[in-house]
This record gives structure tokens, C-alpha cells and sequence, in this order.
């Protein structure tokens, strides 16, 4: 097993007060390694904010969040950092490439925090992920230069390059046409069989989610 969620409980306000939301209670949830798991639920039943606690961009308010054996709820903000640098890949329904940097320079970002330089294995394994993809002719391009399912799956290759565990992915093929959100779908599903990643997708889409190991969805603040 490669993640677990005991007890995750989370709000927006003051609990005190009549203006508190909780979004959350008491959620449990496990992931195996390799596991596809799809979460879905109508907007606003905290998708994104259970999302954003897994990739500890956020924090419970109550319950634990175990990454291999290790409470990460108990990190420092400098190890939680090294960890969402070295085990998670993030992908969004927007790209959020740089503009002024190339495809190429896009997905080497991720490798500089903690290495400060790229080195040979590095580059071989982005060529190696941008091949694969169907995109190695265009890393010189910069994003303006690119369709929307070019630059998605370049997101896809940066939230790899570090070979994280677990990829995180919320709503990635909500901003594209059906066919580009066909094809993400598929390489998505491709890409974390054949590289051995976990995954957790938070989508909207029938065609994404069917493609999952296990679907979850998230009513009244816990999953069912």
C-alpha cells in the first residue's frame, strides 16, 4: 500500500461561527501501489480539496495521511516540499507551462529545486517520457506554439520526470476538445501501467474514470 487517509476531516471558516463549511468528515481512503483510482462528485463536495490535502498543497484539520509507512502530516514545510518534489506528480486542468520557456525547458523545471542542475539521466529519461508521448519533435516550441493536448501531455511528462510514486490529477482533460480528452485519457492510463505510478484522478469525465482501477465518489464529505 502506498497511501492511506484515516479519519481526514476538513472545513473553511471559523468553527465557532455560522460562516463554517465542512467539506470533509472523517474520510478514509487506501491506495496500493500502482492502483488507477477515479474520485467524482458534483461540483463543490470537496474533489479538489481532498486533492489538495493528498498533495499536502493543504492541511486536515484532523486524521492522519500516511505515504509509505511515514505520517507526512508531520513534516516540516522543508520536507514536505522535498516531498512533493520527489514522490508526487501534479497534473492540472490547465497546463500551467511557462510561457517564455520551451517544452523542453518545461519539463526539466521540476529536476533543479534539489539537484540545481540537470544531468545526463535526467535528459535521457525526458527524451525517453517525450518520445513516448508522441511530442520529442516539438520540445524546442514554446507553449503558444503548441495545440492544448500538446501542452497537456507535456504536463504529463513533467509531473513524471522525477519518476514520482503517486501522480495527482485534477480534472486534466476538462479544458480539451473530446478527442485530445480521449487521447489524454488514454496515455494517462498507459503511462501509469507501464511506469508503475499510482494514481488518483479527480474528473467529471465517464470516459477518464471508466478507465480506473476503482471509482470513488464523494458525498456528504466521505467516500463511497
Amino acid at each position: 500500500m502506498i497511501l492511506q487517509l484515516k479519519n481526514i476531516s476538513k472545513g473553511y471558516g471559523e468553527p465557532s461561527k455560522n460562516n463554517f463549511r465542512k467539506v470533509l468528515e472523517n474520510l478514509n481512503l487506501e491506495v496500493d501501489t500502482n492502483q488507477k483510482i477515479a474520485i467524482a462528485g458534483p461540483s463543490g463536495s470537496g474533489k479538489t480539496t481532498l486533492l489538495n490535502l493528498i498533495g499536502t498543497l493543504d492541511h486536515p484539520d484532523a486524521g492522519e495521511i500516511i505515504f509509505k509507512d511515514a505520517r507526512i502530516t508531520g513534516y516540516s514545510h522543508e520536507e514536505l516540499a522535498h516531498f512533493r518534489n520527489r514522490e508526487l506528480g501534479f497534473v492540472f486542468q490547465m497546463h500551467h507551462l511557462l510561457p517564455q520557456c520551451t517544452l523542453w525547458e518545461n519539463v526539466l523545471l521540476p529536476v533543479l529545486p534539489f539537484k540545481k542542475i540537470v544531468g545526463k539521466a535526467d535528459k535521457d529519461w525526458a527524451e525517453h517520457l517525450l518520445r513516448k508521448v508522441g511530442i520529442w519533435e516539438q520540445r524546442n516550441q514554446k507553449p503558444s506554439e503548441l495545440s492544448g493536448g500538446e501542452c497537456q501531455r507535456t504536463a504529463v511528462v513533467r509531473a513524471l520526470i522525477n519518476k514520482p510514486q503517486l501522480i495527482l490529477a485534477d480534472e486534466p482533460t476538462g479544458a480539451l476538445d473530446e478527442q485530445n480528452a480521449e487521447n489524454l485519457a488514454e496515455l494517462l492510463n498507459h503511462i501509469s501501467s507501464e511506469e508503475g505510478v499510482s494514481l488518483i484522478v479527480v474528473t467529471h469525465s465517464s470516459e477518464l474514470a471508466s478507465q480506473m482501477d476503482k471509482i470513488y465518489h464523494l458525498k456528504n464529505g466521505r467516500l463511497q
